[in-house]
């Protein structure tokens, strides 16, 4: 065999053992790829099962949230009150509109054992499971209470405050309007905190006044001085009170329905006495205006809407 000849099987042999190493590396990497895969499969499997059983326990507890607030609509509608009292002078008109999202509205009208003195109550809760329908039957109970007493507003607000802080927790936080109207001087005493709208709308001119809270809403550590005011009601005029649910309910941009635009619904409606300007013209107004508004998104929040409207200022009751 000649050189060249022998030169050129080293070369070829030498192929054969590279290709052949090639291949054995090939197979190797091919073995750890396969075991690595396999190992991902089995965490994959193991991801799995974990990722199931939170599903079955997340699906329990939606089933469990679910039926605390069936329990806690079912509670709350039958303490807000199907109709109003018959009060002489005064013309009432209400609407309760309830939220799937987050509930927690109360109002009352209520007599005290001074006939010539009834009570206004509105307030709007909210907080974790149903500490929020706590809230509304504490205030309830409360209120009816201290009112028959003859108490001003903010010393009734006070009195509940002391009852409800002990259960208040963290994210807790109600608004509440509590007023008193005398028939005989047709003067309002009212106390306000938190948020919502308190508007009182003049029938000799038409303003709308905002009725400012003397505090912000009650939370825990609440500790902010309490206040009662005074206004003398003529005829004609009207007490407008909307809980939060009117002012946040949000358009399909995320908007806020908000103070100015619930004004241009109370302006919308004719005067006091007209056909189209009674109590249950305007509260239908604000309704409308806020249904429209949000264009079918879902309540954040239950809504209610109470209106008040004196009448002829005449007392006719028995001499005591």
């Amino acid at each position: 065999m000649t050189p060249e000849l022998a030169s050129q099987d080293d070369e070829s042999e030498g192929r054969v053992r590279a290709l052949a190493e090639d291949q054995e590396d090939q197979r190797q990497l091919i073995e750890e790829l396969r075991e690595e895969l396999a190992d991902r499969e089995k965490d994959l499997a193991y991801f799995r099962l974990q990722l199931s059983q939170a599903n079955l326990r997340l699906e329990g507890l939606i089933d469990q949230l679910q039926q605390e607030l069936r329990v806690a609509q079912a509670l709350q509608k039958a303490l807000v009150p199907t109709e109003l009292p018959h009060i002489p002078g005064f013309e009432l008109s209400s609407k309760f509109v309830p939220s799937l999202i987050s509930g927690g509205d109360y109002f009352d009208v209520f007599e005290h054992e001074n006939k010539f003195r009834f009570g206004v109550l509105m307030a709007s809760s909210s907080g974790h499971s149903m500490s929020a329908l706590f809230l509304s039957v504490l205030l309830k109970l409360t209120g009816r209470l201290e009112a028959r007493q003859g108490a001003q507003p903010d010393k009734v607000l006070s009195q509940m405050i002391q009852e409800l802080s002990p259960g208040l927790s963290d994210s807790s936080r109600a608004d509440v309007f509590y007023g008193v109207v005398d028939r005989r001087s047709y003067e309002l005493n009212y106390c306000r905190v938190g948020e919502g709208a308190s508007l009182l709308q003049w029938s000799a001119n038409g303003d709308i006044e905002v009725l400012q809270p003397c505090a912000g809403p009650i939370e825990p550590g609440f500790k902010d001085p309490l206040s009662s005011q005074s206004l003398s009601l003529n005829p004609r005029d009207r007490l407008v009170l909307c809980t939060r649910g009117i002012l946040q309910a949000k358009n399909p941009d995320g908007e806020d329905f908000g103070l100015e635009r619930l004004l241009k619904a109370l302006r919308e409606v004719g005067p006091a006495g007209s056909a189209n300007g009674g109590v249950h013209d305007l509260r239908n107004n604000i309704l409308y205006s806020v249904q429209k508004f949000s264009a079918g998104q879902e309540l954040v929040r239950d809504m209610t809407v109470l209106v008040l409207e004196v009448k002829d200022r005449v007392i006719k009751l028995a001499k005591s």
